[in-house]
Formats: C-alpha cells, sequence, structure tokens
C-alpha cells in the first residue's frame, strides 16, 4: 500500500498552545521536553484469512495513548522507533536529513522485533503530515530543530507470547535545542564494566526501546562519576569498543585515518555514522571500520597516534569526547579543545542540513 492509496484522516486539535505558549517554549526547548500539538497514526492488523494491512491512517491531536492493559507491548516490549530532525531553512521551508535511510532501518527493526513492514511512502507522508500541521513548533535558531520520534507498538491484548496482530505506528515531535545542553564542549565517558547493551543474536543492531533500557543502569553509573554517557565494550573480544549509550564512536588518527567499529549485530547502525564514512571519503580520508580495542585507545591517546575522539548521533550530531573514565584511570583527550577534523565534520554536516552547505549526495528532503 503507498502513502497515495492510504489517505491520511484530520482530526486537529481543538485546543492548541497558544502563540504566546509556544513562543516561551521555543525560547528554551530543551530536549525532549516539550510536545507539538498533533500526531499521526496508521493502525495494522491482521484480519481472519491472516492478511495484515496499513489503514486508518489519521492526524490527531497530540495526547495520551489509550489501550488495553494487556497490550503486548507492555508486557513483551515489541516495539521499535526511530529518530530524525526537520530544520527551517532561512527561506522558511522545512527539511529532514535522509529520511529513506531512516524508512529501511526502520523495516530492519521490525523484521528483528517481529512487527510489520511500513511502506516508505506511508513513512515518508507520516512526517510531512505532522510537520505541516506543526510547522509553527519548528525552531530557526542556530543548533535547533524539530525532533521527529516514529513508532512502532504491539497493542493486541493477547498474553501468549508470539508476534502481535494488531500494531499501531505513530509520529510526535518535539522542538530540540542542543541535546548535552549549552554550548558544545568535551563530554566525559564513562567505561561500563558491569554491564552490557547488546550480545551477539540479540538486538543490539535494531533500534528497540529495550536496547536503551538495558543502558539506563549504566547510564546511572556514569552520571554518578560525571560523565554524560558510557561507552560499551565486548568483553568476548578483547574489550572492542562497541558504542555509547545512544551514539557511535569515531576515532582521528595522526595519518588522517579515521576509525569506527565495525558493524557486527551488536552496533546500531547510525544514519549519521554512515553520513560521516561517506563525507570523510569524498574528503579523501582513509576511513576504516573495524575492531579498535580499549588498549589502542588508550595507547594511541599517549603515543599521539590518536588525535580525536568524537561520538555522533541525531540527536547530539557530532559532540567531541573529552576524557574516558575506566574506573580510576582517565584516558584525557589529546586536545582538551574540539579537534579540527571533528569540528570541520560537524560543520559540514550542519551546514548541509540547515541549508548553508552544498549538499552533493540529495540527502535532503523538504516536507513543507
Amino acid at each position: 500500500m503507498t502513502a497515495t492509496q492510504l489517505e491520511f484522516a484530520q482530526y486537529p486539535s481543538a485546543n492548541p498552545t497558544k502563540e504566546a505558549d509556544r513562543a516561551a517554549i521555543l525560547a528554551n526547548p530543551g530536549f525532549g521536553n516539550h510536545f507539538t500539538d498533533h500526531t499521526v497514526v496508521v493502525d495494522f492488523t491482521v484480519d481472519a484469512q491472516g492478511e495484515g494491512g496499513w489503514g486508518n491512517a489519521r492526524l490527531e491531536a497530540y495526547g495520551p495513548i489509550s489501550m488495553d492493559p494487556a497490550a503486548a507491548v507492555l508486557h513483551y516490549g515489541q516495539e521499535i522507533f526511530e529518530g530524525m530532525k526537520a530544520y527551517r531553512h532561512a527561506d522558511g521551508s522545512i527539511w529532514t536529513f535522509r529520511p529513506e535511510a531512516n524508512a529501511a532501518r526502520l523495516n530492519r527493526s521490525a523484521a528483528r522485533l517481529a512487527l510489520p513492514q511500513l511502506p516508505e511512502e506511508v513513512f515518508l507522508e507520516s512526517l510531512r503530515q505532522l510537520v505541516g500541521a506543526d510547522r509553527e513548533w519548528v525552531p530557526s535558531r542556530d543548533g535547533e530543530s524539530l525532533y521527529l520520534r516514529p513508532f512502532m507498538i504491539a497493542t493486541e491484548a493477547f498474553l501468549g507470547v508470539r508476534p502481535a496482530r494488531e500494531v499501531s505506528y505513530r509520529v510526535i515531535a518535539s522542538p530540540a535545542a542542543n541535546y548535552f545542553g549549552g554550548e558544545l564542549a568535551p563530554v566525559s565517558i564513562w567505561v561500563s564494566r558491569n554491564y552490557a547493551r547488546a550480545g551477539r543474536g540479540g538486538t543490539g543492531a535494531a533500534k528497540c526501546g529495550g536496547n536503551y533500557a538495558a543502558s539506563l543502569a549504566a547510564q546511572l553509573e556514569a552520571e554518578a562519576h560525571n560523565c554524560k554517557q558510557v561507552l560499551f565494550l565486548d568483553q568476548f573480544n578483547n574489550n572492542a569498543v562497541e558504542e555509547l549509550g545512544g551514539m557511535n564512536v569515531f576515532f582521528v588518527f595522526r595519518d588522517g585515518t579515521l576509525v569506527t567499529p565495525a558493524l557486527s549485530g551488536t552496533i546500531l547502525e547510525g544514519i549519521t555514522r554512515s553520513s560521516i564514512i561517506q563525507l570523510a571519503r569524498d574528503r579523501g580520508l582513509d576511513v576504516q571500520e573495524r575492531v579498535i580495542t580499549l588498549d589502542e585507545w588508550r595507547d594511541g591517546v599517549g603515543s599521539g597516534d590518536i588525535t580525536e575522539v568524537f561520538a555522533c548521533g541525531t540527536a547530539a550530531v557530532i559532540t567531541p569526547i573529552g576524557e574516558l573514565k575506566d574506573g580510576d584511570e582517565v584516558i584525557s583527550a589529546p586536545d582538551p579543545s574540539a579537534g579540527e577534523v571533528t569540528m570541520s565534520l560537524r560543520e559540514q554536516l550542519l551546514g548541509i542540513q540547515t541549508g548553508k552547505v552544498e549538499d552533493p549526495h540529495g540527502w535532503m528532503t523538504r516536507l513543507v
């Protein structure tokens, strides 16, 4: 079923946020604290003949979700989500970054969690519907955006362990400032020795809530040591670096090589990650996706072979890593300020997203 076949009914909010209240929120949006006036919903059901299909597409007022206490998502965690941003360009138009990649990743996650495939056209139209209705919520200041959260949940009321036959796909939106708050600054990272984010054959490559729930105990441990994020290792592979609680990791070497951990089924294939790889290769840099261990990180910083380390993801874009805390050991950044390669890639990527820099790969899609 395509978006042209699927008509989105319109049920606009009867009580949209007042202009003055919205302006006050946009003056200091934070991250994930406030939400726009509407949501988009599309339902999936399996009929008596075992045929499934999407329908009942609609734009409606943002509000609580009513579901049965026996809904499968509440008991077995059958759900997935995506994260992306909408940017207001100088002419007032609103664009998003590589939505086709998000649609593809949503469907890879759906396959792993035994959820239905959502046609790419429906995914894209759901974004257009929501941003079109809530366009006044898109911030216009530097570094700000409208964060979009598409997600899919199993809503069937059934306690047997099998894939749900009723599913809801939804999109919500939240105005967003800098993910870590304030001006861009290197962040401190805590090495998790007690917890793992994912295991071989698990759901590490899917964007599902269970992976993030599994990271929260480690995140609390990180915060107790004054760190913003936690680093997970593969303890069965010489403590190979995997990823942070919500971001991928990159290393810049003295010879210009850029290294990031290879995808192994336990690491989420970040869209920001793949974009950085492409932009770096466009510059002629040698980009390697390979195993990099904690020992190599430590030794490389000590010898000067590693000159910059940064994290990346949709929410934080590119953020320099200032220090890594492993118990009582601290691996400090080679340069206390953000490195040249880190900042150059960040500026180019943000420039593409905000329409200030040429988009050589056609990554941007206009929503409104």
